[in-house]
């Protein structure tokens, strides 16, 4: 296993893996290195957007350099992996992630592996575009690892 953090090169071949969800630091637990722990011992590479050197008071906007960094590199890492899995952290909102749920539901089938557990306050419209685009819900992270892992 890798992991490749923002802003570092995104390899090209090789199993790759976006870690896509709830971040919403302070509030979602830190999910992504869960997901670490649990494929150490695997070949695939994991682009964990959870960036160590982020700054909150970075204004959100397309003329900050290291905001337009952060979400081209994102949307890049959605792009070029192979697979991703995106985690709804009950007690979060998750715009972002939403917004990229919308981006990879029309995506290759079998490429985006969903965790939304009870307490997501939109749990009904991420069933309902599951059910719609055919992909795949797990009721935990470690079954959508365990998912990962037969592949």
């Amino acid at each position: 296993m890798k992991i490749i953090k923002p802003l570092d090169r995104i390899p090209l071949g090789g199993k790759t893996v976006f870690l896509a969800g709830s971040i919403e630091m302070g509030t979602a637990e830190n999910w992504q290195n869960k997901v670490e722990k649990l494929l150490e011992d695997t070949d695939w590479i994991i682009l964990n957007p959870r960036r160590d050197d982020w700054d909150s008071s970075w204004e959100q906007s397309i003329e900050n350099r290291e905001f337009y960094e952060q979400v081209n590199w994102e949307l890049r890492g959605l792009e070029m992996s192979d697979m991703a899995i995106m985690y709804f952290a009950p007690g979060t909102k998750s715009p972002i992630s939403l917004l990229e749920f919308g981006l990879l539901a029309g995506s290759e089938p079998g490429k985006l592996l969903v965790v939304c557990p009870e307490g997501f306050w939109r749990k009904g419209n991420v069933d309902i575009v599951c059910e719609r685009y055919f992909i795949k819900q797990f009721n935990t992270i470690e079954m959508a690892v365990e998912r990962l892992g037969e592949m």
